[in-house]
C-alpha cells in the first residue's frame, strides 16, 4: 500500500443546529424528534520509505450514521442516540487502474457495528460515553472515533478535551461562519501503552499535528474537515519513516422527524430501558493488541531443539536477526520454558540465550535466570556475558537491577567477576534515574553498594574498579566523592576519578569541580602524574570554559614538557576546528591575542598529537573519530585514545572508546631513571567504553615477568574486549487516532559485536604493535500497524549492514626518535533493505515486497599528515626486510 504514507480519511456526515450570535456560532443543540442521518466514509493508506515503498493502493468504508435526542434536561445536557448501519468496505488495489475490490464482512462485525452508543452531550461537549464493555476493542474504537468529531465548542479559547486520542489540549479560533480546532497531539494523556529506549538516539522521532475546520450556517453546521499527520522516523535515519495522515468530513445528509424524545426520567432509567448492556465508557480510545498466528512460541521451538552445537558468528546480520526474533520468542514466555532451554542449550550456544533473556525484559525471563545462573559455579564468561547484557539494556527494569544485585550480594567469585557486575550496576543505576527511576529502594540499594565497595577497598585496582562504576551512574551526589579521591589518591585512583567525572554531562560540572581540577592542572596542593595534569585540563576545557582558564593552560603549558605541551596544545588546535566543540566560539576569541597565539607557544616540536574529524555526516547524524596520543620525553608511548563518537539532534553517543597505556617501556632497553628515583612498572593495559558503558579495564601484562611469560607462551590470539549481542533499539508505540483507528509503531534494533585487542611486543626487534578489530552486525526492523474491524495492514522496513573495522598501531623504539604509524581502515560494508506490505481483509490477503542491496567500498583513514609520513617510511622498511 503505499508510498505516501498512512492516511486516513474519515469522511462523516452529520448535521448540528447552532444559534449565532456577534461574530459566530454560539449555542450547539440537537433537536428533539428529530433523526439526523449521516453518511459515513473511511479511507486509509499505509506508506512508508520513500523511494523503496511500492505505490500503495487505499482502503476506504462507507456507512449510514443516524442521531437522534432521546432526552433533553433543563440545563441543556442531552442524551444522544449514535448508530452505525450498513457499512460497506472496498480496497483499492496497487493498479491505480483496477477496480476496487469489495470487503465482505462478517454478520458479527455487521451485527456489532449496529449496536448504538450513547452519549451525554452538552452543547458540543461529550461529557460521557454509554455502551457495552463486552464490545470488541476495534468496533468500540471505531464508534468512539464517530463521537470524536461531536466534541467542539462555539467560542474561541484554549481548553481540554477528550475524545479517542486522549486528554489533550485545543485551541479554537472562531469567525463569523467557521471554527477551527488545532489539537496539540504531544500534550495528549492516555493510558501508558508502549516503551522506549533510555538513550533518545536510539528511538523515534515523532511529529504529530491535528487542525479541524467547522462550517456553519444558518446556525447549522455544514461540514466538518478534520486532518490529523502523524510522522514518525528513525532519530539516527530520516528516511526510514512513516507518514500516518488522517482525513475527516462531515455533512449533513438529512434531517427528518423521529420518535419522540422520552419523558422527563433519569439517565440510568433511560439506558436501562434501552436493549443491550450500557455501561459507562472511556471516550479515549482503549489498546487494541493483535493475535499473531503465525508466531513461533518457545514451546513449539523446544519440542524441535536441537542441542548439537550451535555455530554463531555475531558479527554476521543473520545471526543478529536471529537474536531478535528469539527476544520476541521469549517475550511470550513461561519461566518453566525459558528455564528448560537455558539447561538444554549447548555451551557454545548459552552466551546467545542468556542475551536474548536478559533484552526480553519480562519477569518469566528474569525470575529463570535467577534459577539458573549461579555466581560460585558458572564459567567466567558466561557471567561476564550475563553482566554487560544487563549493563547494555536499552530500558533496565527494577527486576532485572534487584536480579544483578542478588547475585552480587555475599557471593564468592572472581575478581573479574565482581569487577565486571560494578560496572553493569552503575549503567543499571544510570538507566533507571534516566526513567525517573531514582527513588526506587534498589536504585539506592546499587549506589551504595558502589560506594561501600570504594571506601572497603584494600587493593589499587579496586578503588579504581568502583570509581569508574560511579563514572557510569553520573549521579550529581557521588560528585564529592570522585572528587576527593581525584585530589587525594595514587595515581592510578586519581586517574580513574577524573576518568568517572568525565563521563557527566556539562550541566554537572560545577563551579566545585572546576577548582578542583584547577588545583590538580596547577598542582596547588601536590604533584600528580601528568597524565593526570591532561585530563583534569581536558575537563576544564571541554565544559564551558572560563576565558581565564584557557589562557592559563596555554600559558602553563610549557612547564609539562615538551611531549604533554605539543599534546596539550594540539588539543586546544583541534576544537577550534570542531564546530561541535562547546569551547570553539572562546578558543577563536583567545587565539586573536597574539600574546597568546605567536610562534613561541605554538612551536614545540613533540610528537605526541590530538586529532579530530568527522567520519561521516547526514542530515541528522554526525560521526567523528578522534585520537589522542601522549609520548614521554624519551619517545615511548605513554597513552593512545581512539574515540568513535555520534552526534544527533543535539545528543552526544560516545559508541566506541579504547585506550591503551603502557608504562616501563624505557626500561627494557637500559634507560634509568634519575639516581634514587624508583621508575614505574612496567605494563600494558587498555580500557573501554562502549555506548556510555565503560567496561572493566583489561591489563595485557604487569611486570617483566608477566611480559616474558605471555611473549613465550602467548598462543597469538587476540585478546576478547566485548564479544556478544546487543539489543541498541527497543521502541513500541501506540498511536490512537481521532478516527477511532489505532496505529502501532515497532522498532527493534540489534548489534552483533566481536572487538578483539592484542599487543605484540617484539623485544629483539624492539618493536610495539598493537591491534584492535571491530566487527559487527546491526539490523533494524521498523514496523507499523494499523488494525480496523474489516482490514488489518503491516508495513515493515528490515535493514541490514556489517561492518569490519582494523585500528592498527606499529611504534618502533630502536631509532631516536621513536617511529610510530597508525592506520584505521574499514572493510567493504556490504547492507540490504528489505520493504514489506502485508494486508488482510476477510479471508483475502496480499503481500507486496520490494528490496535493494549494495556494498559500500573499503576505505583507509588519513588521519594526518605527520602520520602517513611516518607510515610511509615504516612500512617502506618492514616491506624491504
Amino acid at each position: 500500500m503505499g508510498q505516501r504514507a498512512l492516511r486516513g480519511y474519515i469522511c462523516l456526515l452529520c448535521c448540528s443546529f447552532l444559534s449565532t450570535a456577534r461574530g459566530g456560532p454560539q449555542a450547539l443543540s440537537f433537536q428533539p424528534s428529530t433523526l439526523y442521518q449521516y453518511h459515513y466514509a473511511l479511507a486509509m493508506q499505509l506508506g512508508p520509505v520513500p523511494g523503496l515503498s511500492p505505490s500503495g493502493g487505499w482502503l476506504r468504508a462507507q456507512a449510514v450514521v443516524r442521531v437522534h435526542q432521546l432526552h433533553k434536561d433543563p440545563n441543556g445536557d442531552e442524551l444522544l442516540q449514535v448508530q452505525i448501519q450498513d457499512l460497506k468496505a472496498q480496497q483499492e488495489p496497487e493498479d491505480a487502474g483496477a477496480s476496487p475490490m469489495d470487503i465482505a464482512l462478517s454478520q458479527e462485525v455487521q451485527a456489532e457495528l449496529q449496536q448504538p452508543v450513547f452519549i451525554s452531550w452538552s452543547r458540543g461537549k461529550v461529557k460521557a460515553l454509554y455502551g457495552d464493555e463486552a464490545e470488541s476493542a476495534l468496533i468500540a474504537n471505531l464508534k468512539r472515533g464517530v463521537v470524536s468529531l461531536l466534541q467542539l465548542q462555539a467560542h474561541a479559547g484554549t481548553t481540554v478535551e477528550e475524545d479517542a486520542s486522549g486528554s489533550c489540549q485545543v485551541t479554537y479560533a472562531v469567525s463569523s461562519d467557521s471554527i477551527v480546532k488545532m489539537k496539540d497531539l504531544l500534550s495528549c494523556t492516555k493510558l501508558k501503552m508502549g516503551y522506549t529506549s533510555v538513550n533518545k538516539m536510539f528511538g523515534i522521532q515523532w511529529q504529530p499535528s491535528s487542525r479541524s475546520l467547522y462550517v456553519v450556517k444558518d446556525s447549522v453546521l455544514q461540514s466538518v474537515l478534520a486532518e490529523e499527520s502523524h510522522m514518525l522516523s528513525l532519530v539516527l535515519r530520516s528516511t526510514t519513516s512513516i507518514k500516518i495522515s488522517s482525513r475527516q468530513e462531515l455533512k449533513l445528509v438529512s434531517s427528518t422527524p423521529g420518535p419522540a424524545a422520552a419523558a422527563e426520567q433519569s439517565l440510568e432509567n433511560l439506558l436501562a430501558g434501552m436493549e443491550g448492556q450500557h455501561q459507562p465508557l472511556a471516550i479515549a480510545s482503549l489498546p487494541f493488541r493483535r493475535s499473531c498466528t503465525h508466531c513461533p512460541s518457545l514451546r513449539a521451538y523446544l519440542k524441535t531443539f536441537d542441542s548439537r552445537q550451535a555455530k554463531m558468528d555475531v558479527s554476521k546480520a543473520a545471526t543478529t536477526w536471529q537474536f531478535q526474533r528469539f527476544i520476541q520468542m521469549l517475550r511470550g514466555a513461561k519461566k518453566r520454558d525459558v528455564l528448560q532451554l537455558l539447561k538444554r542449550a549447548p555451551e557454545e550456544m548459552l552466551p546467545f540465550v542468556v542475551e536474548a533473556a536478559v533484552a526480553a525484559q519480562s519477569v518469566p525471563n528474569l525470575a529463570a535466570l535467577s534459577d539458573f545462573l549461579d555466581f560460585s559455579k558458572e564459567p567466567r564468561s558466561l557471567l561476564e556475558t550475563f553482566l554487560y547484557a544487563a549493563a547494555f539494556s536499552p530500558r533496565p527494569s527494577k527486576e532485572l537491577l534487584r536480579l544483578v544485585l542478588d547475585k552480587l550480594d555475599g557471593k564468592q567469585m572472581a575478581s573479574e567477576v565482581w569487577d565486571t557486575g560494578m560496572v553493569a550496576l552503575g549503567s543499571l543505576v544510570s538507566k533507571l534515574c534516566q526513567q525517573q527511576l531514582c527513588g526506587l529502594q534498589e536504585v539506592e540499594h546499587g549506589v551504595e553498594t558502589i560506594l561501600a565497595g570504594l571506601r572497603s577497598a584494600e587493593k589499587e585496582h579496586e578503588a579504581v574498579t568502583h570509581l569508574l562504576a560511579l563514572g557510569n551512574v553520573r549521579l550529581p551526589s557521588t560528585i564529592p566523592t570522585l572528587l576527593d579521591h581525584a585530589e587525594q589518591g595514587p595515581t592510578a585512583v586519581a586517574a580513574a576519578a577524573i576518568s568517572a567525572l568525565r563521563q557527566f554531562p556539562a550541566q554537572h560540572i560545577s563551579s566545585q569541580v572546576k577548582r578542583a581540577m584547577r588545583r590538580i592542572f596547577h598542582e596547588k596542593k601536590k604533584s600528580y602524574e601528568k597524565t593526570c595534569r591532561l585530563a583534569a585540563a581536558e575537563i576544564l576545557l571541554d565544559n564551558t570554559p572560563l576565558p581565564m582558564d584557557v589562557i592559563n593552560i596555554l600559558l602553563a603549558a610549557h612547564q609539562l614538557g615538551t611531549e604533554a605541551a605539543t599534546f596539550l596544545l594540539l588539543k586546544v588546535q583541534s576544537s577550534l576546528h570542531a564546530d561541535h566543540h562547546p569551547a570553539r566560539k572562546i578558543m577563536n576569541d583567545i587565539m586573536r591575542d597574539p600574546r597568546i597565539n605567536n610562534y613561541n607557544h605554538f612551536s614545540i616540536a613533540g610528537i605526541s598529537s590530538s586529532f579530530s574529524g568527522p567520519l561521516t555526516a547526514t542530515k541528522e547524524l554526525l560521526s567523528t573519530f578522534g585520537l589522542d596520543l601522549l609520548f614521554l620525553e624519551g619517545g615511548f608511548l605513554r597513552k593512545s585514545v581512539s574515540d568513535f563518537s555520534l552526534l544527533s539532534h543535539d545528543w552526544r553517543l560516545r559508541a566506541a572508546q579504547v585506550t591503551i597505556e603502557a608504562q616501563g617501556m624505557e626500561s627494557m632497553l637500559g634507560e634509568n631513571t634519575l639516581e634514587g628515583e624508583e621508575g614505574p612498572e612496567l605494563m600494558a593495559g587498555m580500557s573501554a567504553i562502549f555506548f556510555d558503558v565503560q567496561l572493566r579495564p583489561i591489563v595485557f601484562f604487569q611486570g617483566y615477568t608477566d611480559l616474558m611469560a605471555k611473549v613465550l607462551l602467548s598462543s597469538g590470539e587476540p585478546t576478547s574486549v566485548v564479544k556478544g549481542n546487543l539489543l541498541l533499539m527497543d521502541h513500541h508505540q501506540v498511536i490512537p487516532l481521532q478516527s477511532g483507528l489505532q496505529a502501532v509503531v515497532k522498532l527493534q534494533g540489534g548489534l552483533g559485536l566481536d572487538i578483539s585487542a592484542n599487543v605484540d611486543v617484539n623485544i629483539w626487534e624492539q618493536e610495539l604493535k598493537t591491534s584492535v578489530n571491530s566487527r559487527g552486525s546491526l539490523t533494524i526492523d521498523f514496523q507499523a500497524e494499523l488494525d480496523s474491524p474489516f482490514l488489518q495492514t503491516t508495513l515493515r522496513s528490515q535493514t541490514e549492514a556489517e561492518s569490519l573495522i582494523h585500528f592498527d598501531t606499529i611504534l618502533r623504539f630502536s631509532s631516536s626518535p621513536v617511529l610510530m604509524c597508525l592506520q584505521l581502515r574499514e572493510e567493504q560494508m556490504p547492507y540490504r533493505e528489505i520493504f514489506t506490505i502485508s494486508t488482510s481483509a476477510g479471508n483475502q490477503s496480499s503481500t507486496i515486497r520490494k528490496g535493494r542491496q549494495g556494498t559500500m567500498p573499503a576505505r583507509e583513514f588519513a588521519l594526518h599528515q605527520a602520520n602517513s609520513k611516518m607510515c610511509h617510511l615504516l612500512l617502506t622498511a618492514e616491506e624491504g626486510a
